[in-house]
């Protein structure tokens, strides 16, 4: 299977990403969640079950890890510029994440964003999705 590998980066540069997927970007599930937080943030999400997901930083004090509702993942936000990266949390296989696509670059052309809401969902149905789709993150990441 031949990956390709995405950089992304918040604005200053501070945190960066690498997203490495088989899947053509026409091919990639872009979600919008409608929680205050993502929309207030234009967040546009994606992940690849079968892809990888680095976080990096050139300086951790600098990557807010915001928690929020069930607190059972880091929303990894630049603190010198409060650009949202993207989200990885603990799953039984070891960590997995999404990553914004708005701060991949160079910005890709993608499919329109689906709009999803998540407000309902039990936790236990939370870990279970988000085990089922996102993203392997790798051990060295943040």
């Amino acid at each position: 299977m031949n990956r390709i590998e995405y950089l992304a980066r918040c604005h200053c540069g501070m945190l960066t990403a690498r997203y490495r997927t088989a899947a053509a970007p026409a091919d990639w599930s872009v979600r919008a969640c409608q929680c205050s937080f993502c929309r207030s943030h234009g967040a546009q999400m994606t992940s690849d079950r079968t892809g990888s997901l680095e976080f990096r930083s050139h300086d951790v004090i600098l990557v807010r890890r915001y928690r929020f509702g069930g607190r059972t993942a880091d929303f990894l936000v630049c603190r010198e510029c409060g650009i949202y990266v993207g989200v990885q949390m603990n799953g039984a296989k070891g960590r997995i994440g999404v990553l914004n696509v708005l701060t991949l670059r160079p910005l890709l052309t993608l499919s329109a964003p689906q709009p999803m809401d998540y407000g309902a969902e039990s936790p236990e149905a939370r870990r279970l999705r988000r085990e089922a789709r996102w993203t392997p993150v790798t051990a060295e990441s943040l």
